[in-house]
């Protein structure tokens, strides 16, 4: 199933993921050319909004929370405390895209100290990353930047 509607969430959602590659490079680098020296739209914009955002992000939770392996994480949990996780997770891509959102959670290395978060487990996540990026079709080329942000996050997340 595909994220459509008059915003251009679904094309968005597709490229939702861009947003968290590692520090957003391209936000700051030097034009090539003249031509490419014209101000572009934000991040955000172009991925759509929050709207699109929000989508990604709703469908990639309960990929993880439905996980048998990955479900524990979210087990005994109230559906305010996901509900709050989930905005944070928002607010976190929405700023870092150049959105109007403020991100107020702790870094990586903070929130999961002591979840024992294992290799197996992050390979869990690597897999339903990968799933929710092929429902919106996200490019390949951006499929790898992706992989490759969530990959720079792991020595924060994944307990040795």
């Amino acid at each position: 199933m595909e994220v459509r509607n008059c915003s251009g969430a679904g094309l968005a959602a597709r490229r939702l993921f861009l947003v968290l590659v590692a520090g957003l490079a391209c936000m700051g680098s030097v034009p090539a050319t003249a031509a490419d020296a014209a101000p572009k739209p934000s991040l955000y914009t172009r991925l759509g909004g929050y709207d699109a955002i929000r989508a990604v992000v709703d469908d990639l939770a309960v990929r993880l929370a439905a996980d048998p392996e990955l479900g524990r994480f979210w087990a005994n949990r109230g559906a305010d405390g996901i509900s709050r996780e989930k905005q944070l997770l928002v607010n976190f891509i929405v700023n870092r895209a150049g959105g109007p959102l403020y991100y107020t959670g702790r870094d990586m290395k903070i929130s999961h100290v002591g979840m024992r978060v294992s290799e197996r487990d992050w390979q869990l996540l690597l897999v339903h990353l990968n799933a929710t990026l092929a429902k919106f079709k996200v490019p390949a080329a951006e499929k790898a930047d992706v992989v490759a942000f969530i990959e720079s996050t792991k020595a924060d997340i994944v307990e040795r």
